[in-house]
C-alpha cells in the first residue's frame, strides 16, 4: 500500500466516526463539509463556486464545456471562479459510497496568502489557464485534511481552523499545481481585465451587453477578451451570461418563489419563448417539466450537492 493510500484510509477512518447522510454534511468549521453518496447520482448542472473538492473514495465525472473529466480517490477538483458545469457520481454503492471533502474559499483569500507569504509566480505560469482543473493530492495535503477532521467536532473549531486554511492554500500555491492556482488575472484587481469582466457578468447577469462594450469597459480588445474569457471558462462571455441566467431561473423555480414566466423576467429575458428554447437546450426539458423531474428525483434519492 502506498503512502497516499495509507493517508486516504486514515482520513476515511476519521470520517467514519461522524454521522453522515447522503448529500453534503456541514461541520463546525464554516468552510469545511463532507459529501457522501451511497448510489450513483444523475448528471446535475449547476455553478462551481470557488472551492477545493477532494475525493476520498469513489469516482466522479465532470462536464466542463465540451470536455469530460473522470477523477477518483486522491484526485481533487479546484474551481477558482463561478463556473457553469455539470457533474455526477459514478460507481457508488451502500458498501463503498462516494466520499469527498470540500473546502470553500475566495479569491481574496488566495491573494492574501500570496501577499503575506511573498509568493511569486512559478516558471510554469504562462498567462491564463482554466478557471477549474483536476489535480492529484499528496501526503502533506492529506495531513492537513486529517487535522481538519480531528478539529471539526471541537467547540473552538471555527477559530483554530483559519490557520489550517491558510496552510492549505499556501501548500497548493507552492506545489506542483501552484501555477494553476496562481492566476493573478482572477484575483488581482490591478491585473488583466478579464477577471474583472467575469466578476462583472456574475454580478450583473440580468443586464444586456455586447462583447464590444464589455471589452471597452475593461480595457481589452474584443478578440483578446473573447480568447482569454474562453480559456478560463471554456465559453464566451454571452454564453457564460446565458448559463448563469438559466441556472438562476432554475433555482428560483425550484425554491417555489417564481413560476417560469416570472423567473425568466427576473433573470433578464424579455421573450418567454426564447427563455423556454434556451432552457430546454441547456437542461434537456422545458422549464416546468424539468422542475417536476428534479423534485421527483430529489424525493427518491437525494439531490447532488458537491
Amino acid at each position: 500500500m502506498t503512502e497516499l493510500e495509507q493517508a486516504l484510509n486514515r482520513i476515511i477512518a476519521l470520517t467514519s466516526r461522524m454521522t453522515l447522510s447522503d448529500g453534503r454534511t456541514p461541520t463546525r468549521i464554516p468552510y469545511f463539509s463532507i459529501v457522501k453518496h451511497s448510489r450513483d447520482t444523475q448528471r446535475n448542472t449547476g455553478v462551481l463556486t470557488p472551492s477545493f473538492c477532494l475525493i476520498l473514495q469513489g469516482n466522479k465525472r465532470l462536464y466542463l464545456g465540451q470536455d469530460i473529466f473522470d477523477y477518483s480517490e486522491g484526485d481533487y477538483l479546484a474551481s477558482l471562479i463561478d463556473l457553469p458545469a455539470s457533474a455526477q457520481v459514478v460507481g457508488a454503492t451502500e458498501e463503498t459510497p462516494y466520499l469527498g471533502l470540500r473546502i470553500d474559499f475566495t479569491t481574496q483569500e488566495i491573494a492574501s496568502v500570496v501577499t503575506e507569504a511573498g509568493i511569486t509566480a512559478g516558471p510554469k505560469e504562462k498567462g491564463l489557464s482554466a478557471g477549474a482543473f483536476i489535480g492529484k493530492s499528496d501526503a502533506d495535503l492529506l495531513d492537513i485534511f486529517a487535522r481538519l477532521l480531528k478539529l471539526a467536532d471541537k467547540p473552538n473549531a471555527a477559530f483554530l481552523s483559519e490557520l489550517l486554511k491558510k496552510e492549505m492554500i499556501y501548500h497548493l500555491l507552492s506545489g506542483d499545481y501552484g501555477h494553476l492556482f496562481f492566476q493573478k488575472g482572477l484575483f488581482d484587481q490591478k491585473a488583466d481585465g478579464v477577471g474583472q469582466a467575469i466578476q462583472w457578468i456574475k454580478e450583473n447577469y440580468e443586464s444586456s451587453f455586447t462583447v464590444e462594450e464589455l471589452a471597452r469597459s475593461f480595457n481589452l480588445s474584443t478578440s483578446g477578451l473573447h480568447h482569454k474569457f474562453k480559456a478560463i471558462t471554456t465559453m464566451g462571455p454571452l454564453q457564460y451570461q446565458k448559463q448563469l441566467r438559466l441556472l438562476e431561473a432554475r433555482r428560483l423555480m425550484l425554491s417555489g418563489t417564481a413560476g417560469a414566466t416570472a423567473a425568466a423576467t427576473t433573470v433578464g429575458y424579455e421573450s418567454p419563448s426564447q427563455f423556454n428554447r434556451e432552457y430546454r437546450r441547456l437542461f434537456g426539458l422545458p422549464p416546468l417539466q424539468d422542475i417536476k423531474e428534479i423534485r421527483k428525483a430529489s424525493s427518491a434519492w437525494g439531490f447532488e450537492d458537491s
